[in-house]
């Protein structure tokens, strides 16, 4: 008896020891698109956006090879923020080359012209082969072990604060805050959402530009304080309003951008004056920005394009996270 209560606390062990107990986070490097991966303690997927098309499928390569990394063979859930050539336009290469078993999304294009009908084409020819849901301000995005709720979509934004929220409440940042040009794009209509594992906050708002980025900000901050903030809109001047930015007092913020693409310097600036930040990484080495702008090597994952290396995220339930830049191996933890 005592042997067998032996061997089935060693299976029970092995068993438990298949998975790990920590969220992983892979932001991919999609040359100035969005696409990151987010793999639950239980293997469970969620793909942010699939970047770009053509380049010989490198993006979807790209992917294909983060996935392996991370041990998983299918996307459990693609989530397209919003229908711009840099997050959906991947869609097709991305699924000849892995299973995708559900899409999400605000619904149809807002946008017209020819270039938004052939993007509109492709998301519907994908969303032929698997299933939809579509989400609202308020959904929950079902992920086992995550709690992920959206936060924008389709041009609404959430009336109250985020039942996720840290530290939601009146953001004395606002008085000082004032629009911009109203924005009618995809870009304003970009699905974003707050991603609460124990006691660690992720924002991901996409592409939201600056006046929607005050509807989630002000006059309450409806987010919270976060842990690691995905700096909207590539890191351009036309997002990363400070009023929503600084409310959040990050620990660590991301930048996707390219090396041509995104990587304002005055975005970047504002973004790395924000309260409570201790680092700020960036995917690529921005060239319009220059040297006196740019964080320090150490913090960027590709100094010269074609890019290709990665951030890698591990958060633990108690709210500590550590940033791994795969170019060089250099790892912070929060």
């Amino acid at each position: 008896m005592q042997k067998l209560r032996g061997l089935f606390l060693l299976l029970m062990l092995l068993a438990g020891s298949a998975f790990s107990k920590d969220l992983k986070i892979y932001f991919i490097d999609v040359e100035g698109g969005q696409c990151t991966l987010i793999v639950t303690p239980k293997g469970e997927s969620m793909l942010v956006d699939t970047g770009w098309p053509g380049n010989n499928s490198r993006d979807a390569e790209r992917i294909a090879l983060v996935a392996k990394k991370a041990k998983i063979k299918q996307i459990d859930w693609l989530l397209i923020t919003h229908y711009h050539t840099d997050h959906v336009g991947g869609i097709t290469t991305l699924m000849d080359k892995m299973k995708v078993v559900n899409l999400i999304s605000h619904g149809t294009n807002t946008e017209s012209g020819k270039g938004a009908a052939q993007l509109s084409k492709q998301y519907e020819e994908a969303k032929s082969k698997t299933k939809e849901l579509i989400v609202k301000p308020g959904d929950r995005i079902p992920l086992a072990g995550l709690d992920i709720e959206v936060i924008t979509a389709r041009g609404d934004v959430m009336g109250k604060a985020s039942s996720l929220a840290r530290g939601a409440g009146d953001n004395a940042l606002c008085g000082a805050a004032a629009k911009k040009e109203a924005d009618p794009t995809e870009n304003a209509r970009s699905i974003g959402f707050l991603l609460k594992f124990g006691e660690f906050r992720f924002l991901d708002l996409a592409d939201l530009t600056w006046n929607k980025e005050m509807e989630v900000a002000c006059p309450v901050n409806k987010v919270g304080k976060v842990d690691l903030y995905l700096t909207n809109h590539h890191g351009l001047w036309a997002s990363n309003n400070p009023a929503m930015v600084h409310a959040l007092e990050a620990k660590a913020m991301i930048m996707n951008n390219g090396d041509k693409k995104g990587g304002d310097a005055e975005a970047i600036d504002s973004m790395r004056g924000a309260p409570g930040l201790k680092n700020f990484w960036q995917l690529h080495y921005s060239i319009k920005a220059g040297k006196d702008h740019n964080v320090e090597d150490p913090y960027i994952a590709n100094l010269t394009s074609p890019g290709g290396f990665h951030f890698e995220v591990t958060a633990k339930t108690d709210g500590h996270f550590t940033i791994l830049n795969q170019r060089n191996k250099f790892s912070k933890s929060y």
